[in-house]
């Protein structure tokens, strides 16, 4: 059970590439954690995961295959968010048991709890798979564990001794003490004289001290019981001596004019803390009686299942979102996974998942969906097309969705085919004070080898309006080695550009080095003179944009000529 995931299959390596910053900021990776929980924990959860960027194809469709489970089935949503909160209380009694330095005897009383609750959530997990219409290989692994947990481990026999036992321990109601006093009636040491099975009911216990102690006839000689033995902690004298500091203190306590310590006060009252040493003391066969129990099931201390809340947390958190979308009326697809050679993609109904989450809170909005695809025939794309005309959206969206079947999630289309990669390498515009030491050519040069030093010919790399920020003759030049570079290596890339003249000329780029991966251009349109959002395969139009904007709002020579005629 140490080594289960839901994640991650069991005959497969843990393996993955973590994700930049650039990347994880281009891609908008902490908006969508925002979105996905109000809670910090959770959040950080699910950051941590988006960015260890899985490759292999048989770890996506397990995830795959997990998510789809628990996203169809709402009353298993339900029952597993209630079995998260029986996991972080158990994890915050484990938590518990290892840091704190309560005396044994409550360490034992804790760690007793600790695994009644243990029992309850595998007993749980249980009942709601049995109960469940699983398919995936995760969720039935876990079946079987649980199934194997609850029979091998003698779970009914285990919650007797456990109700048994703190039956046992709960009987204790009260306790005597005894308090050893010098001339001026300071506590100078204390100690048990009974554990009782019931409750003081006197209010007046402190109170009444000093009436008692004042009047002559009501002075003992002797102890009330010799046959109970006045007992400590066996230290080093044999009794627990107090400062005069603590004993100045706790006369005070004695006379009824400060208040009453509790449990709570042990860490800073001294005679709470005696107390608490002498308690330990008197209770040891109890203690030992609780680690025989214990003992019995040292093979289930472990508890893996606290290991499996970052992911149950991620799976139901990205779930309750995407139900959320499906009642506004965005549509999600499950992922079809191929292997990851095949560097091929194809998608119907794309969209930037950055919109349905507007839409889904209520903007309304029009989504602009694509077809769209990587193949042998065309790996590489230069994007051209009119400013604010959805490049960057698109280019964004191509991202999220590798990101997000690669972590077994439904995707923003109406269909999708995909082979995973083995990264994500984004190149946006960098904040300007990043710039300060290299300029914005040099900063931009320098990122670009960076992702080219690491990536490979199974990766994803996204340009977006690179190398804009030089004047147009040096960008073009480099533009045009970072293209023949992409080619060479045969990843996936879309490379989103103002310099149309990019794309002009892509023989001289696909022939630039033989290869199985073309380079094509995509361009955004225009529909009478509006931006369309649509992505066709075309060659760049250039002007033509500026003439259709013109043309719609009236600003080409010949409208102006006529409109200014009118006026003479």
């Amino acid at each position: 059970m140490a080594e289960f995931s839901l994640m991650w299959p069991s005959d497969c390596p843990r393996e993955y590439k973590e994700l930049s910053d650039d990347c994880c900021n281009d891609l908008s990776i902490e908006l969508l954690c925002a979105r996905l929980s109000k809670k910090e924990y959770d959040r950080n959860v699910i950051f941590k995961m988006l960015r260890q960027m899985p490759s292999s194809a048989r770890v996506v469709k397990y995830r795959v295959e997990v998510f789809d489970d628990i996203l169809r089935h709402p009353a298993l949503r339900q029952n597993i968010a209630e079995l998260l909160e029986q996991l972080e209380f158990l994890k915050s009694l484990h938590k518990h048991a290892r840091d704190s330095e309560a005396a044994s005897i409550w360490q034992i009383i804790n760690r007793l709890n600790e695994l009644d609750s243990y029992i309850d959530c595998v007993t749980g997990i249980k009942t709601i798979l049995e109960n469940g219409d699983i398919h995936s290989e995760g969720l039935k692994e876990l079946l079987e564990l649980v199934r194997h947990i609850h029979s091998d481990s003698g779970f009914p026999a285990l919650k007797e001794d456990i109700k048994r036992v703190v039956s046992d321990t709960g009987n204790i109601k009260s306790i005597t003490l005894g308090v050893n006093l010098n001339r001026t009636l300071s506590p100078v040491e204390v100690g048990v004289v009974s554990v009782n099975n019931k409750y003081y009911t006197h209010a007046g216990v402190l109170s009444s001290f000093y009436e008692f102690a004042s009047s002559k006839e009501c002075l003992h000689n002797g102890t009330e019981n010799d046959s109970m033995k006045f007992r400590t902690p066996k230290t080093g004298s044999g009794l627990l001596a107090v400062s005069r500091q603590s004993a100045a203190k706790n006369q005070a306590v004695l006379s009824g004019l400060a208040k009453v310590y509790v449990a709570g006060d042990a860490e800073t009252n001294p005679l709470m803390n005696n107390l608490n040493a002498v308690i330990t003391d008197m209770l040891k066969p109890v203690v030992r009686k609780l680690n025989d129990v214990l003992a019995k099931y040292v093979d289930i201390g472990g508890y893996s299942l606290i290991s499996l809340i970052p992911e149950l947390t991620f799976y139901l958190k990205w779930a309750e979102l995407f139900e959320e979308m499906a009642s506004a009326g965005v549509r999600l697809c499950r992922p079809e996974i191929i292997p990851g050679e095949r560097r091929e993609f194809y998608a119907e109904g794309l969209y930037n998942f950055k919109l349905g989450l507007k839409k889904t809170d209520g903007d309304e909005i029009n989504i602009v969906t694509n077809s769209f695809d990587f193949r042998s025939e065309r790996r590489v794309y230069i994007l051209t097309g009119p400013n604010r005309g959805g490049k960057t959206t698109f280019t964004q969206a191509v991202g999220l969705i590798f990101l997000m079947a690669q972590h077994g999630l439904y995707v923003p289309a109406s269909r999708c085919i995909l082979s995973p990669v083995d990264n994500i390498f984004t190149h946006f515009p960098a904040d300007e004070n990043r710039t300060v030491d290299l300029g914005r050519l040099g900063e931009e040069s320098k990122r670009l080898s960076e992702i080219f030093e690491h990536a490979t010919d199974r990766s994803l790399l996204l340009l977006n309006e690179s190398l804009a920020t030089t004047n147009f003759e040096e960008g073009l030049y480099i533009a045009k080695d970072v293209v023949k570079a992409m080619h060479y290596l045969g990843a996936r890339a879309i490379f989103n550009t103002h310099m149309h003249e990019l794309a002009m000329n892509l023989d001289e780029l696909n022939n630039s080095e033989p290869n199985d991966s073309n380079v094509a251009s995509l361009i955004t349109g225009i529909d009478n003179g509006e931006r369309s959002y649509k992505i066709s395969l075309a060659p760049p139009c250039g002007q033509s944009y500026a003439r259709d904007i013109a043309r719609k709002y009236g600003v080409t020579y010949p409208q102006l000529k006529e409109r200014m005629s009118k006026n003479k």
